[in-house]
This record gives structure tokens, C-alpha cells and sequence, in this order.
């Protein structure tokens, strides 16, 4: 027999007829069947309302041991995948900073031209780090480097990059900031910022930063590694124009550089 309740949940019973001769009369055997764990679900039931002898008891430990087991297993894999997160994103952050770093950078480039996007590229190197170094110890150069990276952070969007590349070189990308006022814009409030003494118990850390900018255009046949070397450029045009300035990457400047690093010009390489 197959039964089913008409009322809601509609639990769905299994029964089994048995005649018995010497009275007359049959037996219906009831069970819930298949049913059971939704049963104990729709109607509270528990353990006492079972005999003893119920296979139905036995079932039940059985799907509360694998459900036990699944539960277990999925905490398992959470925690698993998050230690899987953790260390992939260890692997992308420069543990001093915090900031992004270099294999995280180049995924980001090749992220951006492989989608065809526009994007403007700082490169930023501290003027006169080397000096906190050798004068407060490099306690102070860390300090130095946290609130760098605390200020490019805040000067940019939510949506850039920024990574260190090197002791203190860092990379800025600013996709669909490709113009050359809002890159200055950008540049000029970063050089404004690191150019303000930072205060390391009792001493002045005093430092600026330079900067090189270039802009990659994806209908250009320029590669990125072309427009890094482009802002790399307009960084030394910065360092040697004075430091503590921005320069948007022209290609004039690449014939000043040939010339400052001329072994025929010892005077313009001496000035460096």
C-alpha cells in the first residue's frame, strides 16, 4: 500500500497488508519508508516515538552520521580554501606595506591589455631614502615606506593599483585615467604628500618623490613592457630635472637621456 496524506506536508506512508485467517481480521504495517528523515522534520518526532526494535532507528543514526560527516567535510573545505586565498594573496602583497608587488602588478597589466584598456602609469621613486637609512636606521626607513604607501593609497582611487617594485620604487596603474591633467592631478597631490616631514621619534623623516607617467593605448603597437620603459624615462627626466617633480613621458626625452648617459659628456653625467 502507498498512502499520502491529503493535509500539508503530505507525508507519504507505505503500509503493508497481512491477513489473518484464524480471526478474520488483518494487519496493516505503517511506515514512512524512504520518508523518514523528512517525517522526523515535518512532524518533531523522536527517538521515543519508535520501538526498539525499528530499523527506522538505525536509519536515522545513519543519515545523522553522514550529515555529521558532510558537515565536518564542508568546514574542512572552507577552511582548505581559505588557506588557499590567504596564501595566493600572500604570495601577491608586499609584506611591508601591504601594498600590492611585482607579480601582482604584471597580472594587472596583462589583465588590462588583454581586455584592451586604456591606462595611465606612474612610476615613483623616493628622493633621499637613502639618506633616512644611513641617518635613523632602517627602522625609520620602513616607517618611511608604510606612510608612503599609506599616502599613494589614499591619493588614488579605489580602482588602481598600487605596488611596490623595489626597495622604494613603486608602481601606480590608473586604468581610463590616461589624460594628461588627471595624471598630473594625481602626481602633484602624491608629491605634495611626500614632500611633508614625517615625524619619527623625535627626528624628521624628510624625503619627496619623483615621478615618470606614460600612457598605454591599446590601439598602439606599443607592449607594455615599451610603456614601462617610457615612464622609466620620464622618472630619470624627473630625477635629473631637480627630483621631487612629475614628467609625462614625450620621446624627446629619450634623446636627453642618450645624452646625459654619453660617456662624450662626462659634465651632464657628473651633474646626475
Amino acid at each position: 500500500m502507498h498512502l499520502q496524506l491529503r493535509a500539508a506536508p503530505q507525508t507519504e506512508i507505505k503500509g503493508v497488508l497481512m491477513p489473518a485467517p484464524l480471526s478474520g481480521l488483518s494487519i496493516v504495517n505503517l511506515s514512512f519508508g524512504i520518508s523518514i528523515v523528512d517525517a522526523v522534520a515535518d512532524f518533531a518526532l523522536t527517538s521515543a516515538d519508535f520501538a526498539t526494535t525499528d530499523l527506522a532507528i538505525e536509519m536515522l543514526y545513519l543519515v545523522e552520521a553522514k550529515s555529521a560527516a558532510m558537515d565536518a567535510s564542508r568546514k574542512l573545505n572552507l577552511r582548505l580554501q581559505g588557506a588557499m586565498i590567504a596564501a595566493e594573496e600572500q604570495a601577491f602583497t608586499d609584506t611591508l606595506t601591504g601594498l600590492k608587488n611585482r607579480r601582482a602588478m604584471d597580472h594587472v597589466l596583462t589583465r588590462y591589455v588583454d581586455w584592451g584598456t586604456r591606462f595611465g602609469l606612474m612610476q615613483v621613486d623616493l628622493d633621499w631614502f637613502k639618506a633616512v637609512n644611513d641617518t635613523l636606521g632602517h627602522a625609520a626607513g620602513d616607517f618611511v615606506l608604510q606612510n608612503v604607501a599609506r599616502t599613494m593609497v589614499e591619493e588614488t582611487r579605489d580602482c588602481d593599483t598600487v605596488a611596490r617594485i623595489g626597495g622604494d620604487e613603486f608602481v601606480i596603474i590608473l586604468p581610463f585615467a590616461s589624460s594628461q591633467d588627471v595624471l598630473e592631478s594625481i602626481g602633484q597631490r602624491i608629491i605634495e604628500q611626500l614632500s611633508r616631514p614625517m615625524p619619527y621619534q623625535g627626528d624628521m623623516c624628510r624625503i619627496s618623490g619623483s615621478i615618470g607617467m606614460a600612457v598605454f593605448d591599446p590601439d598602439s603597437s606599443k607592449t607594455v613592457a615599451e610603456i614601462m620603459d617610457d615612464a622609466d624615462v620620464a622618472l630619470y627626466a624627473s630625477k635629473d630635472g631637480g627630483r621631487g617633480r612629475q614628467t609625462v613621458y614625450n620621446p624627446s626625452l629619450r634623446n636627453e637621456v642618450q645624452s646625459a648617459n654619453d660617456p662624450a659628456a662626462p659634465e651632464v653625467s657628473a651633474q646626475r
